[in-house]
């Protein structure tokens, strides 16, 4: 459904002494159909912005993207507004992502307008989704500061599925919502998968969500990608060092840098790196596979199977 090759985002900034970051650096993977495949990474590592790139709603400085065979990555706006209705995305404050002068109803039913639905059939349709979202009727006529941050979510994801989409980016959609509630927005995002068919890139840094949600999951490090498995191998077989610190919950031990300035060749995780080397300081790792489906970008990994094997 969709294959992401070498994508990069790059800012500069100063006025006199220009810096380059690279939110997102040489960053590759692909999603079948139907499936669910998860970034995980702390904050600032590149997730949203990578996000945003595949959907072209922030462009992408180099790469391509390829969606159900057809690459976007070069599309003008008027092919782009074609395919856009089959592409939909969760962002992680439903507040902010609702018209505070809308109500509900109105928020729900704005692609519907624009596609040009008749005036009857748009009521029809946001009856309907909101029901099937778990929201009363009710709701619809009430703006999103009368609502509860998990119902302004629910709206959020009726608005999504309006035009049955094939593919979602659910950006941390839960990460603004109590405990309590996150739970009944997951479970209800699987049934929505499930029943629509989608096929979805679930981002978030809360590794439990990621075994509750994902089929496949890639880890992501200052703007690269740098371990990629199945759910299961990520949680029972890590490899690369920055995932197993991930998984003991070290992570907030180390002082990252919310993305690469003028990064040179080498190692993204050097600094930390408990297991690295000389190489690792000038030599960039490319993700190779090590078993079906399980990628690391990793020397020193690579190194240990390679003796292994020998």
């Amino acid at each position: 459904m969709l294959e992401v090759c070498d994508l990069k985002k790059t800012y500069v900034t100063g006025t006199f002494h220009k810096h380059r970051i690279n939110a997102i650096d040489g960053v590759s993977f692909y999603i079948r159909k139907g499936e669910t495949f998860g970034i995980v990474g702390e904050s600032g590592c590149g997730k949203s912005t990578l996000g945003r790139c595949i959907l072209r709603l922030t462009e992408p400085t180099e790469g391509r993207i390829i969606f159900d065979g057809t690459e976007i990555s070069k599309l003008g706006r008027e092919s782009m507004r074609k395919i856009r209705p089959r592409m939909q995305m969760i962002f992680q404050d439903p507040d902010s992502s609702l018209n505070p002068r809308k109500t509900i109803g109105k928020s729900i039913a704005e692609p519907l307008g624009i596609k040009g639905f008749q005036r009857k059939l748009i009521e029809r349709k946001v009856a309907e989704l909101a029901r099937h979202v778990g929201l009363l009727p009710e709701h619809v006529d009430r703006y999103p500061h009368q609502l509860s941050g998990g119902q302004n979510q629910r709206a959020v994801l009726a608005r999504a599925i309006a035009l049955a989409p094939d593919f979602i980016v659910a950006d941390e959609p839960t990460a603004s919502l109590d405990v309590s509630v996150q739970a009944q927005i997951l479970n209800l995002l699987k049934q929505l998968k499930k029943e629509y068919g989608l096929t979805m890139l679930f981002i978030s840094h809360d590794l439990e969500l990621m075994k509750h949600m994902c089929d496949r999951i890639a880890v992501m490090y200052m703007g690269k990608i740098i371990e990629t498995a199945y759910t299961r191998d990520i949680f029972e077989s890590p490899m690369h060092p920055f995932t197993c610190l991930l998984l003991e919950g070290h992570e907030n031990d180390m002082e990252q840098e919310n993305c690469i300035i003028d990064m040179k060749e080498g190692c993204c995780f050097y600094k930390y790196c408990p297991a690295r080397s000389e190489k690792c300081s000038y030599k960039t790792p490319k993700p190779q596979e090590i078993c079906s489906g399980h990628f690391v970008a990793c020397h020193n990994v690579m190194s240990s199977i390679n003796i292994r094997t020998n």
